[in-house]
């Protein structure tokens, strides 16, 4: 029992901590090794864009291995072509019969707001707790808005940058990785205190989202 007591004694120092980290806008870390590498270390590093993707991830695990295959291919795909938007890259949309269409429709509106990012980060994570158990169609739905929502946010950060294409490559083979690696384990755990886990990993996040929240909407 005392490393479990010290784990949730280190959770709110660990909770304030990725709370009050400063967002990575507008820019990659620059890893030295090209922009697909920056790109696959982006979503590692900003915890705006990993919480909530870890939180649907979970959400979908908990659901079993038909909504995690369903999450697996709707947000990493969402977040894509949410990105694209973002950038304003035109993407060869009928590439076989040799039309191509515009992604970028969307590059004049607004990226979402902070507390928005919150807000979605908290309640994503309570439902992990909670381990509700949601229809298919509106997991699927939630992963799609989640995905497009952050994926225009990262887009329009990489609007005009070097290897912007490439970057954007690399963000979605590393949320692929994530969302299959995290939601593969979740889906066959059966012991009790293995999922009872996973839903103290849910009310982390929320309350992480919480304090991001408070921060986001500080005078």
């Amino acid at each position: 029992m005392k490393p479990m007591r010290a784990v949730w004694q280190a959770a709110p120092l660990l909770a304030l901590t990725l709370a009050l980290a400063t967002p990575a806008q507008a820019h990659l870390m620059n890893s030295g090794f090209g922009p697909f590498y920056d790109g696959l270390a982006h979503p590692l590093i900003s915890p705006e864009d990993l919480l909530p993707a870890v939180a649907m991830t979970l959400l979908a695990g908990l659901g079993g291995a038909r909504a995690g295959r369903f999450v697996l291919a709707t947000l990493p795909g969402a977040w894509l072509v949410g990105m694209a938007a973002g950038a304003g890259i035109a993407a060869g949309a009928g590439v076989a019969a040799g039309a191509g269409v515009a992604a970028g429709w969307a590059i004049g509106l607004p990226g979402a707001p902070a507390w928005l990012t919150a807000v979605v980060t908290a309640l994503l994570g309570a439902l992990v707790a909670g381990d509700l158990r949601l229809p298919l169609a509106v997991v699927i739905a939630v992963a799609a808005a989640l995905g497009a929502l952050h994926g225009y946010d990262n887009g329009r950060d990489l609007a005009g940058t070097t290897g912007a294409l490439v970057a954007i490559a690399g963000i979605a083979c590393s949320l692929f990785a994530i969302v299959s690696l995290l939601a593969g384990q979740v889906a066959v755990l059966r012991a009790q205190w293995a999922r009872l886990a996973v839903r103290i990993s849910g009310s982390w996040i929320a309350a992480i989202g919480l304090l991001m929240l408070g921060w986001s909407v500080r005078v």
